[in-house]
């Protein structure tokens, strides 16, 4: 498999040109939209925090890297596109550990690689039970179930925590899982719909995980975890 093998894994490509797919490409503005809003969003603040400003920038790096997948459609662009994905996923986890539930970096740090590990053998094992692969009958969105499964966890596990600050940051965050089950169906449903929406679906994915993480890293703001002593 070479780096500059074509790739056409989505209902709206029908061949090869840059903009052989305009709107899972042209949707990736969103990811850019919800950067610049956190950015300015933080900027306006009297302490402005240095990890919520990081992780717009991810956020914006997520659509610059899925623009070239959807222009391109190289292999070295598909690494480009789900490399920051997996990064946001898993700073967020350590982060939700750490700042939200209230571990120590130790505590969080051995979770966050647990969960990675996790993460690397879930479809394998799923689709061992299942008897057959499942990215090819989820459109590959197998492989952010356990993105999902973490946030239901981590939001119900705040939701028993003793603090105020806590429930509503569980509330929030299986709100936003909710939203992120939407996006995951416009996801697997982009090439079984084609016969009858020749677009696809996937663009709707774009939107919906713009929306997603910029709510995610606004309750990361939100609630700032004091230094000790």
């Amino acid at each position: 498999m070479g780096w500059w093998e074509p790739v056409r894994a989505y209902c709206e490509r029908i061949d090869a040109g840059f903009w052989a797919e305009p709107l899972n490409a042209l949707s990736n503005a969103a990811f850019l939209v919800a950067a610049v809003a956190l950015a300015l969003a933080e900027r306006r603040r009297a302490a402005p925090d240095p990890v919520a400003l990081a992780l717009a920038g991810l956020v914006g790096l997520i659509g610059l890297g899925s623009f070239l997948f959807h222009t391109l459609a190289l292999r070295w662009a598909e690494l480009a596109d789900v490399l920051p994905i997996t990064l946001f996923i898993h700073a967020y986890f350590f982060l939700a550990l750490y700042r939200l539930l209230g571990l120590g970096a130790l505590a969080s740090t051995l979770l966050t690689l647990a969960f990675a590990a996790a993460g690397f053998g879930f479809e394998p094992a799923l689709s061992a039970l299942a008897g057959r692969p499942l990215a090819p009958a989820t459109n590959g969105s197998i492989a952010y179930a356990p993105a999902l499964l973490a946030l239901l966890g981590i939001g119900a596990a705040l939701r028993a925590a003793p603090r105020e600050a806590q429930h509503r940051a569980g509330r929030a965050l299986l709100g936003i899982a909710g939203i992120f089950l939407l996006s995951l169906c416009a996801r697997t449903l982009d090439r079984a719909l084609c016969p009858l929406l020749p677009s696809g679906t996937h663009w709707l994915w774009h939107i919906l995980n713009a929306v997603v993480l910029a709510a995610l890293v606004r309750v990361a703001a939100r609630h700032r975890r004091e230094p000790a002593g």
